[in-house]
């Protein structure tokens, strides 16, 4: 299986070429919102979970093939990358390869550790997450590794601000009823204001959940970015609710498609994308053939 997905279109990022370091569901968080599912290998051990040279190598062969449709090599998929030990060396090579920009996307709980800061420091943007300021809401949220705590998480993106200088842009997930009250705004708040990162992105939860969570309406949106304005740079990332019929099903009436075409004409890693395919091949609305080789998901007639 390939380690490139992409390009696909990013609000933030544009055109972000995707890099999946490590195994599908392998991270030190179980967050309540993530659309893959539940995670399946909870750990904050770090190791080469996949050949860095062979993630190397796919990446070099697509470069070969053309850079001019790429605005950023992101780090991201569906594990957290940091857990792979050698994200710091590709991160170096890739430096060497290319002047397209690196990104990490990241969920920020290992950078209190010195060897993650190192691993990163060569990044061009780090893009970490912050969910929650309190140890109840930080349990509730991002359900973490038992060895974490969110005042250390706290204390190492403190660290990584002091010594990184490229951009760093942090991002809160908020689910209506776990994170969006008044205390915890104001915490969080206070947290930020001691990171001083470049950018605070605000998202809810637009993708189809795997739990039952709810997004934050976008009148609540609007007031947590005006108690945040005056501190930081703050802006509303989240975009509209992707509806798994309304969006996919109209692609695939048009052609059959392979699911790479079809994650990246709605800017979705690969095993989000399958996820739904699944449920609509279960419902009887999709049909999946093979053709060449290759395989092709289609509108059921």
């Amino acid at each position: 299986m390939g380690h490139l997905f992409g390009p696909v279109p990013s609000r933030r990022l544009g055109r972000s070429l995707g890099l999946d370091i490590t195994p599908y569901k392998t991270c030190t968080f179980d967050c309540i919102y993530c659309q893959l599912g539940r995670t399946t290998n909870k750990t904050v051990r770090r190791r080469e979970y996949i050949a860095k040279d062979s993630v190397l190598h796919e990446l070099r062969d697509f470069l070969q093939e053309g850079e001019e449709d790429t605005d950023y090599i992101t780090f991201a998929g569906s594990g957290e990358p940091t857990l792979h030990s050698g994200i710091g060396e590709m991160i170096d090579v890739i430096k060497t390869m290319t002047d397209i920009p690196v990104a990490v996307i990241t969920n920020g709980s290992l950078l209190f550790r010195e060897d993650v800061r190192d691993d990163l420091s060569n990044a061009d943007l780090v893009l970490p997450s912050l969910d929650a300021a309190t140890t109840s809401v930080f349990r509730a949220v991002d359900r973490p590794h038992e060895s974490l705590s969110v005042d250390r998480i706290i204390e190492g993106l403190m660290m990584f601000r002091e010594v990184f200088e490229g951009e760093l842009w942090l991002e809160i997930m908020f689910v209506r009823g776990v994170n969006d009250g008044a205390d915890e705004i104001t915490a969080l708040s206070n947290a930020i204001s001691a990171i001083d990162p470049d950018r605070v992105q605000l998202n809810t939860v637009v993708r189809p959940p795997y739990e039952d969570v709810a997004p934050v309406d976008e009148d609540v949106m609007v007031r947590i970015q005006e108690a945040f304005c005056g501190n930081f740079d703050v802006e509303i990332i989240a975009e509209e609710r992707i509806e798994v019929r309304a969006d996919i099903l109209p692609l695939l009436e048009r052609r059959p498609l392979t699911l790479d075409q079809i994650a990246g004409s709605l800017g979705m890693h690969r095993n989000e994308t399958a996820k739904y395919l699944r449920e609509l091949i279960e419902q009887g609305a999709v049909v999946e053939t093979v053709h060449g080789g290759k395989r092709y998901f289609g509108a059921k007639t």
